[in-house]
């Protein structure tokens, strides 16, 4: 099966594209490297062997995207291509959603204009804004986003599911994932984001190695154990195996109008100041960090409830955080050494 992988040099959809080969599939990349970079291709290519198709090109581009599917002939996609920056989605709302909910319509209508049946869809626990209750289930209500970034994951599950009920033939996933941290074993592809990052741990990696000069938790007065947010972080390589998951599930489902969603996380919450300090106990690093006020759009705590992907899809975290703290130090020293 070919499946296009949109984001496919950027973090996760980078470990995808290994963990797609590995299961048989051939996967077909494209990007338009603005929080990626041509490098991640070379990574890949030491990790299997083999040059996968790469185009250079923006989801958004209706002409170029139907262009590629004539092309390429295409039996599913995986879409990561969004901007994904929670703050900044705060500060250039409209930025996110032109870009985040065109480009998802764009791919749609070119699925069923060159018959490509199978999706699944990078969403997020954003969705869920700040619960009620913990650990969130596929069931729980989906509240008003904390950002406009999250509300353009809720907003692309609708149009999915939407789009799915009125075109027979077409069968999609949501994978409602947490927070994905870690690097590939072999250290050869990673978290590589351009400029200052907007995730934690490629920020306290950077920390770490002296290219920033200290971290900035935000917030210390949550109602967690020790007044941190707590998250649900996941190892990009269990992540990506999720998503290898979900199109095997897709073909083996015969219904033309087939669409779910899935928590994937590993089911267990951990508070920023654990991480930091796991951090440092598994590397030997000491991190200089300071505690600064709360920061808008974040969600003070959330953690999955795991059953329904073990279950249906047979998936399951197998990964520690410590692991993938490890993995993601091995990944900035090697890039910082470069």
């Amino acid at each position: 099966m070919k499946i296009l992988v949109t984001g496919g040099a950027g973090f996760i959809g980078s470990h995808t594209v290994v963990e797609l080969d590995k299961a048989g599939f051939e996967p077909v990349i494209i990007d338009n490297l603005y929080n990626s970079n041509l490098g991640v291709l070379d990574g890949i290519k030491q990790i299997t062997g083999k040059d996968f198709p790469f185009y250079e090109m923006d989801c958004n581009d209706s002409e170029k995207v139907r262009e590629l599917f004539a092309k390429e002939k295409f039996d599913g996609v995986i879409h990561f291509a969004a901007y994904k920056a929670v703050g900044e989605s705060v500060e250039k709302p409209l930025n996110y959603y032109e870009n985040n909910l065109i480009s998802l319509m764009v791919l749609l209508r070119a699925m069923t204009e060159f018959n490509v049946p199978n999706f699944v869809f990078s969403s997020s626990c954003t969705v869920y804004g700040q619960p009620d209750a913990i650990p969130v289930t596929e069931q729980t209500p989906r509240k008003p986003a904390n950002s406009p970034y999250g509300n353009t994951k809720a907003i692309g599950e609708d149009i999915i599911r939407d789009y799915i009920y009125a075109k027979p033939g077409v069968k999609a996933i949501s994978l409602r994932y947490f927070n994905p941290i870690g690097a590939h074993e072999s250290a050869l592809i990673g978290e590589l984001p351009n400029g200052v990052p907007s995730n934690l741990v490629p920020y306290i990696t950077q920390t770490a190695a002296g290219l920033r000069k200290s971290l900035t938790v935000f917030g210390s007065d949550y109602d967690t154990p020790d007044g941190t947010c707590i998250r649900d972080f996941i190892h990009v390589v269990d992540l990506a195996k999720a998503h290898v998951k979900a199109l095997e599930l897709l073909e083996s489902e015969s219904g033309p109008d087939y669409y779910d969603v899935f928590n994937v996380g590993t089911g267990e919450g951990y508070t920023v100041l654990q991480l930091i300090n796991t951090f440092e106990q598994v590397n030997g690093v000491k991190l200089n960090y300071s505690i600064g006020p709360r920061r808008e759009g974040d969600v003070e705590k959330i953690y999955a409830q795991s059953d329904k992907v073990n279950n249906v899809m047979k998936w399951r975290a197998e990964k520690t955080m410590a692991e993938a703290l490890r993995d993601a130090w091995k990944w900035q020293l090697k890039i910082t050494a470069q």
